[in-house]
């Protein structure tokens, strides 16, 4: 387990500002808001005086997706009610974005990935952001090309056109990847395009090739036409990047001043991911019904569920050490590969980043036991 961290190295916040913070923290997104946001649903078990719950604002990291089936499940049994909470969330608009939002204060948790939170506190110190719980345990991050291209194997990327947004994650640390699998990181040349563009860019083959999350970029693509058996698929966790996904988020200040909302938060939080992992159709099914735009896709929803569940969740690390938890030393090699790959200009430690505090007893957030977990249909 990571090494525990003290609260006080944490308080770079003026006495006013955390002041502010708690104060925005009890804030509930308005009713006229246009982004994503959804309330704990009506059927939550909640304390007989529901002005007992605490309004905890929370951003994902995109859109809402099957990824994000440990939430929904959460507040639709109770989870969170239980723990004296009452969840609000909002859509995010991308990981970089999300952190920085949360950074400012605008959340109080969110949903993003560790890296990206490393480079926001080197310009940030006093905003620190740092990792509670980790969500998925195995990155999405990844190099995706038609098969018809002749890109068989990394290396085969040597000369090629590869697309992705500027502040693409697997594409910052591109020249990580590239030195890990024997190519001259400079030997491609890259064309940058909106998110929402990426796979476009693919399938009118104006790329060879993009990096990306596998979570987002494979649902479009096969939604485009194309099928798995279409597609080589190069995951940065099989060339020697071992990185963590996204985890569960806040600011050290926060923290620091709601320790047990953040704890209560992330109890509940996995109890949900327990849920889902026994019975992955169910999730998914919750997920499409809280959705009031109707405009989700079950066919491309189950496609993420489906990656998250044989990369993301269950792996042989949170079979050892439960769901939630890091290995210290995987998280160092990947904070080393991090500073390399972004240009950060010093290093972090792993108790800088990430803290177990708020993780609840190692018992009560293990796997389901094999038998116990249904298949996703």
């Amino acid at each position: 387990m990571a090494k525990r961290f003290s609260l006080k190295q944490w308080s770079g916040v003026s006495l006013l500002t955390a002041s502010l913070i708690m104060i925005a923290g009890c804030t509930a997104p308005t009713a006229n808001n246009p982004t994503e946001s959804s309330t704990a649903p009506a059927a939550q078990t909640a304390p007989s005086n529901p002005q007992e719950l605490k309004t905890v604002r929370v951003q994902l990291s995109f859109l809402k997706q099957s990824l994000d089936a440990p939430l929904i499940v959460a507040m639709n049994k109770g989870y969170f009610a239980e723990e004296g909470l009452n969840v609000v969330y909002e859509r995010g608009f991308g990981n970089a974005d999300t952190i920085s939002k949360l950074g400012a204060g605008s959340f109080d948790l969110a949903f993003s990935d560790i890296y990206n939170a490393m480079e926001f506190n080197s310009k940030n110190p006093n905003d620190r952001i740092m990792a509670v719980a980790s969500v998925h345990s195995r990155a999405p991050f990844s190099i995706i090309a038609l098969k018809e291209s002749g890109i068989n194997s990394p290396k085969d990327l040597a000369g090629k056109k590869l697309g992705a947004p500027a502040g693409d994650g697997p594409r910052k640390l591109f020249p990580v990847f590239a030195d890990q699998v024997g190519i001259d990181p400079n030997s491609v040349e890259w064309t940058t395009m909106e998110p929402k563009l990426r796979e476009s860019f693919l399938l009118q083959k104006q790329v060879d090739a993009i990096s990306g999350f596998a979570t987002s970029a494979l649902p479009g693509l096969l939604k485009g036409g194309k099928q798995m058996s279409d597609l080589n698929v190069f995951y940065y966790t099989d060339n020697g990047m071992d990185f963590y996904g996204n985890s569960i988020l806040t600011r050290a200040s926060f923290a620091e001043q709601n320790p047990e909302v953040v704890k209560g938060f992330v109890r509940a939080y996995l109890r949900g991911m327990q849920d889902v992992l026994r019975d992955p159709t169910a999730g998914l099914d919750a997920v499409m019904a809280s959705d009031e735009s109707k405009l989700m896709d079950r066919n491309a929803e189950k496609v993420r569920m489906e990656i998250a569940l044989e990369r993301m969740f269950i792996t042989p690390e949170v079979e050892k050490l439960g769901l939630g938890a890091i290995d210290p030393k995987r998280l160092e090699t990947t904070i080393d590969q991090t500073v390399e790959g972004f240009g950060l200009p010093s290093k972090p430690a792993v108790a800088d980043i990430f803290t177990d505090q708020f993780l609840p007893p190692e018992s009560e957030r293990q796997l389901p036991p094999a038998s116990e977990r249904k298949p996703l249909s």
